[in-house]
């Protein structure tokens, strides 16, 4: 196997002791186009992992509605790290590597390596690998992983749970490097919310707003989305990212993970308590969201399910970086929807008042037809 993959690169703006990534890096490649373009591509059979949508750059009143968020749920944020963290050092123990999916993962992995850390003063190994939706899991960072620490079983982390895709693609994922390989890996994603019911290992249900979905490389190391471009990542490479290293003056990432990291001695005992509540009481991924997605894609005569994106995290995402068309709030009053609001008054994508589901709101993609 390549020398690569026996280098750790030093990578993203994060504490060097906090995660590795195990990535390419591709930050002297032109990959970013305009959403519009991209979309374009996209809906045109490119897929989405080939190129990079343009980082957006939040004027000084949006970067206010996420400090703000930061600071009235810093403390819920850190409760759901616990309860999560709390579960994953139970059931595994000493012995587990975190593994957090790139980028969205990657804070959340960092949370959950310092409350373990400060709580039972062990310090996890941690990376940061990328997964790509119809693409699969990076398959020789994983190698890499394994052959580092041998004996030690992996837990895998990401940040939210909207419909399921990932989830079912890290399933996917597992059950190829079983066949492959004869090693099996553990496809349980643990996540801080879960309000598609796509996991058994959560924070919580409910479908709250995690801070740093408001962002994008700047709350996440200044590390781009994850790349898969046969033109770039060889059979033996890691899968590709850009470290935008020229965003530095707005990067929140280190200020982010301290921020919430402070609260963990006051949620310590509470966490602990809604870990033992799980024992008896651990409800199962039924993808219950997926149901709702099926149905609101039927009703806005849309003929795939790629494009309804449900959930606060998922439909910040489609504000950022796709062509919305719709975005579906149950209640415009609430607080985790103030981000959303901005955004789409910032891009004039129409609100529809949509009380009949589940999650918080949902991100609409506007076909390319429609678009021109």
């Amino acid at each position: 196997m390549n020398k690569l993959l026996n280098k750790k690169s030093q990578f993203g703006s994060y504490h060097e002791n906090d995660v590795v990534f195990l990535l390419k890096d591709l930050s002297s490649y032109e990959l970013e186009g305009t959403t519009e373009h991209r979309e374009k591509k996209i809906q045109s059979g490119q897929h989405y992992s080939e190129t990079l949508p343009i980082e957006y750059q939040p004027p000084d009143h949006y970067m206010q509605v996420f400090r703000e968020t930061l600071e009235e749920y810093k403390q819920k944020v850190a409760l759901c790290t616990g309860i999560v963290a709390e579960q994953i050092f139970h059931q595994k123990g000493k012995d587990t590597v975190l593994v957090s999916l790139a980028r969205a993962g990657t804070p959340i992995g960092i949370l959950i390596k310092r409350y373990i850390l400060a709580k039972y003063q062990e310090n996890l190994p941690h990376y940061s690998v990328s997964i790509i939706r119809d693409k699969g899991i990076d398959e020789n960072a994983i190698h890499y992983i394994l052959k580092n620490h041998p004996g030690k079983q992996i837990q895998f982390i990401d940040g939210w749970t909207g419909k399921g895709a990932i989830s079912i693609e890290l399933t996917k994922a597992c059950q190829v490097f079983k066949e492959k390989y004869g090693i099996v890996l553990d496809d349980t994603l643990a996540v801080l919310a879960d309000p598609g019911q796509c996991t058994r290992l959560y924070g919580t249900r409910e479908d709250f707003l995690i801070p740093s979905a408001c962002l994008n490389s700047t709350v996440s190391g200044l590390v781009s989305r994850t790349v898969l471009n046969g033109q770039l990542i060889g059979s033996e490479d890691f899968h590709g990212a850009k470290y935008y290293k020229n965003l530095i003056h707005a990067d929140v990432s280190n200020e982010y993970i301290d921020i919430v990291s402070n609260e963990f001695p006051m949620i310590q005992r509470e966490a602990f308590e809604a870990f033992e509540r799980t024992l008896n009481n651990q409800m199962e991924a039924t993808f219950k969201g997926m149901d709702e997605v099926v149905r609101m894609a039927k009703e806005f005569g849309i003929d795939s399910t790629h494009f309804v994106k449900p959930g606060v995290g998922e439909t910040t995402r489609v504000l950022l970086r796709r062509v919305p068309w719709k975005i579906l709030i149950k209640d415009t009053d609430s607080p985790y929807v103030r981000h959303i609001l901005l955004l789409a008054k910032e891009r004039n994508v129409e609100i529809v008042h949509y009380p009949n589901m589940s999650y918080t709101c949902c991100g609409l993609i506007k076909k390319v037809s429609d678009s021109q």
